[in-house]
């Protein structure tokens, strides 16, 4: 398997190399779990356990801040996640979407900061509304609510799948457990409002002091 190994130092989206091969996951033993410490995300968040590998392949190489993964209820009765920010068909009620921003850094404007994030957001999509396997969608630049300042929201491809259920198969790149990079962020007042209607329909909630985040 070959995956593309840029650093954000010298990722160019035009050179990305293409990931080869891809698998999908069935359901199996598949369950919600807390996305692990090595991953810089906000306390709380949860996933589908089978994106947890190629979060932390992300998080190894780029500087990233989960601010939301799975949003919903728990068999205990508890909720997780942004209430009310997510619209019925949201990938995020299945637990294979994230919401991100830089590690580095808690701004609502677009600084030097989000820089790592943009390259991110190209390796994933390099070109728009053609997202690159295993993502389904990638929400960025272009689409309403999302942007450098605002979020980088990142979802998997997978079955069809009612809310708040685990979908069937979810499709990832395989990778081996990485160290993901740990990172401090510098506080600084959100001050960012995304305009109304973001793409999917997503409600806009203002989370993890990023300013309004969606999807």
């Amino acid at each position: 398997m070959e995956i593309a190994s840029d650093t954000p130092a010298t990722f160019d989206a035009a050179k990305r190399d293409p990931i080869e091969w891809l698998e999908k996951l069935n359901k199996g033993l598949a369950t919600l779990v807390e996305i692990p410490a090595a991953i810089p995300h906000e306390e709380g968040d949860m996933v589908d356990s089978r994106i947890v590998g190629d979060l932390r392949w992300i998080a190894a190489r780029y500087p990233i801040f989960i601010t939301d993964g799975y949003s919903g209820p728990l068999a205990d009765g508890e909720h997780v996640g942004c209430d009310e920010c997510h619209v019925a068909n949201s990938d995020h009620l299945n637990g294979v979407a994230v919401d991100i921003v830089p590690a580095t850094e808690d701004t609502a404007t677009c600084t030097p900061a989000w820089e790592p994030i943009t390259r991110l957001a190209l390796w994933a999509e390099p070109e728009q509304e053609k997202p690159v396997a295993p993502f389904r969608w990638v929400g960025y630049e272009g689409d309403a609510g999302h942007g450098c300042g605002n979020h980088l929201h990142l979802s998997w491809n997978h079955a069809p799948a009612k809310p708040y259920e685990l979908a069937e198969w979810v499709e990832v790149f395989p990778v081996a457990p990485g160290t993901a990079r740990k990172a401090r962020r510098k506080k600084a007042n959100p001050v960012k409002v995304a305009p109304e209607g973001p793409k999917g329909g997503v409600k806009q909630a203002t989370t993890g002091g990023v300013g309004t985040h969606s999807s």
